[in-house]
């Protein structure tokens, strides 16, 4: 299965009026990786533009751990756990730069469920067959 990372810094809007990062800081950190993630498979911003065929977010959901802070690096992980018909499962960890990537140091862990959504109908479209055997 496809895996994507990316390496965040948080600044100070994403942290509240105590300097630890707000929930909205890590939906976008998810986003990004997701946005990595998909881009593997050919899904660039070019490519979605063209097609007009876009990864939807059906359903995510957060488990926060332990804060961040403001100035931390953090690396986002993000893979495949699996496809549906016309759903993709992905996981993410978010996890600090300096701990050598340890899961147990975990900031955040999420998951998504991702639908493709052909426009102007906006009608579900099939995982492409060749997604399941990357």
């Amino acid at each position: 299965m496809k895996s994507a990372e990316i390496k965040e810094q948080i600044m100070f809007y994403d942290t509240d009026c105590g300097g630890v990062v707000s929930n909205i800081a890590y939906l976008r950190f998810v986003e990004k990786a997701r946005s990595a993630l998909f881009e593997k498979w050919g899904m660039s911003f070019d490519e979605i533009a063209s097609t007009l065929l876009f990864p939807v977010v059906a359903r995510t959901e957060i488990d926060y751990l332990r804060p961040a802070k403001l100035g931390d690096w953090l690396i986002v992980r993000a893979r495949v756990a699996r496809f549906e018909k016309v759903r993709i499962h992905c996981d993410f960890e978010l996890l600090p730069a300096s701990s050598c990537l340890d899961p147990e140091h975990c900031f955040a862990r999420a998951s998504q469920q991702v639908v493709l959504v052909q426009m102007p109908s906006g009608r579900p479209r099939r995982i492409p067959p060749e997604w399941f055997e990357s």
